[in-house]
């Protein structure tokens, strides 16, 4: 029956309507552009909003207090796509998914948009949080749906895909950046709310007629029976954590500073637990052990490449605000406008990646070998900050050109690591557990954030040498040591190349 019904879905798609693409593309490709350029608008003001001076329209909190919450916040959106996932598989599909996450994420910047104290900021982080992890990877999905598994259009219609990511990133910091920062952030934020409106009227006007079932059907749906079961299960899950929030936070004992530390811990529990929970089932073959122990270096090189990159809205964007010189060559710089370098830079360079290494053919350098190089660039991406401070001193403002050069080195690291990564993940995963590895790749940002939350504290201007240096330097070793040990992970992989 779900053979059929999924003939159904490709069958009753139009095959074409979006550059040589079905026509569901423009419909999930405008989706995830309005919510992208929410969530990234809203991420290139928060860590002002939240240090910001009250009188300015912030929050008030201590400089590093607040980029770990960022982090935080990061770290959870990844983690919430394992809910999103098994939410859009067991009971109301992707479709579904899809529009509840939206909801959730427009509520979340409301809610931010009204001015309000800190316990209204971690109420939107809530919602936001869980929404994004209803919508990002079920949207993702759903492009596969509207492809036959044979359709040779299928890397194209992601390639799109991918662009209308990245212009949402693109775009939504000189909007919501500027806005939020020359005139109120909860202005900016409501921008953003709008943006993840228009995504959602994009997403419910045209999914009828351009998605036609894609989407609808639960993967693998729970019985009624079952469904009775896991509702009370997460009823009373429900009641007991809230009854556990209030008791700790009444007492004192839940602070922010212990719920930094409790979701720095589950960064690093959770993905631990997968690899254990895969390498020890019945389910996986000898050989599929032997890729997994491959996979654990790549995992590892992921978390040190992304605690890396995702400084770049935390450590660079205060950064930004406080070390470098804004009135340059006569333009009034914001500093939310540098978000935008990563998505630009990698909008302008995934196509030369992509050409490349079709070009070297079997003369491209190995997976393990491509991470390496992903990390060595990475490294250089923070040593680079160093050389402005040491050649005109700390007092010093930098010019802004160091910045963007940081922010493109780390994007060469990321078209190395990223996009393989992904494909990695694909060959490498235990057939019984193709889903959750892809979940587990994901889990590497959300343990890169965890881990940053940790160490994004002991930024100050004093430490700013020894703070990019050492983490500048480690990314480097581990990517030497990684390049030393490609043969052998290599040799694991079983004929993966």
């Amino acid at each position: 029956m779900a053979t059929i019904n999924k003939q159904k879905i490709v069958d009753s798609v139009p095959q074409k309507g979006f550059f040589g693409n079905p026509k569901g593309l423009f419909t999930l490709f405008f989706t995830e552009f309005w919510e992208r350029f929410s969530y990234y608008g809203m991420k290139a003001i928060l860590v002002y909003y939240m240090y910001y001076e009250v009188s300015k329209g912030g929050l008030g909190l201590d400089e590093p207090t607040a980029l770990a919450l960022v982090s935080i916040y990061g770290s959870l959106v990844y983690m919430s796509g394992i809910i999103g996932g098994w939410l859009a598989d067991r009971i109301f599909g992707t479709s579904k998914a899809v529009f509840y996450g939206g909801i959730l994420i427009m509520l979340g910047h409301i809610v931010l948009a009204v001015p309000g104290s800190l316990s209204m900021f971690f109420v939107s982080m809530v919602l936001i949080v869980l929404g994004t992890g209803l919508l990002k990877p079920n949207v993702s999905s759903i492009v596969g749906e509207i492809y036959a598994e044979n359709d040779e259009r299928r890397d194209s219609g992601f390639s799109i895909f991918y662009m209308g990511i990245n212009m949402g990133a693109f775009l939504s910091p000189f909007v919501v950046g500027t806005v939020g920062m020359d005139y109120s952030f909860h202005l900016g934020f409501g921008l953003a709310a709008i943006g993840m409106l228009l995504g959602l009227i994009v997403f419910v006007t045209t999914k009828k007629k351009n998605l036609g079932l894609a989407g609808t059907l639960p993967a693998n749906p729970l019985s009624q029976d079952e469904k009775k079961k896991v509702f009370t299960k997460l009823g009373i899950a429900a009641l007991i954590i809230a009854a556990i929030i209030g008791i700790t936070a009444s007492a004192g004992i839940l602070t922010i500073e212990t719920f930094i530390n409790l979701v720095g811990i589950l960064g690093i529990v959770i993905p631990t637990l997968y690899f254990i929970f895969m390498y020890r089932s019945p389910k996986t073959t000898s050989v599929e052990r032997s890729r997994l122990i491959a996979y654990i270096p790549l995992f590892i090189a992921a978390v040190m490449f992304w605690a890396i990159q995702e400084q770049g809205a935390t450590i660079l964007a205060s950064y930004a605000d406080k070390r470098t010189q804004l009135n340059f060559a006569g333009l009034e710089i914001n500093p939310a406008w540098f978000q935008s370098l990563n998505p630009l830079f990698i909008i302008t360079l995934a196509p030369v990646f992509a050409w490349l290494w079709i070009k070297l053919g079997k003369r491209q350098p190995t997976i393990p070998q491509k991470f390496s190089i992903g990390l060595l660039f990475a490294g250089l991406s923070f040593l680079v900050i160093l050389l402005p401070v040491y050649f005109g001193g700390s007092d010093a403002l930098v010019n802004p050109l160091w910045l963007v050069l940081s922010y493109f080195l780390v994007v060469l690291g990321e078209l190395c690591l990223s996009p393989v990564g992904l494909s990695a993940t694909t060959k490498l995963a235990p057939a019984a557990f193709s889903a959750q590895t892809m979940s587990l790749w994901f889990l590497a940002s959300a343990a890169a954030q965890a881990l940053n939350a940790q160490i994004v504290r002991f930024y100050t201007p004093q430490t700013e040498m020894a703070y990019f240096g050492v983490i500048g330097v480690a990314s480097i070793i581990l990517g030497l040591v990684l390049m030393a040990l490609s043969p052998k992970i290599q040799g694991y992989m079983k004929g993966i190349r």
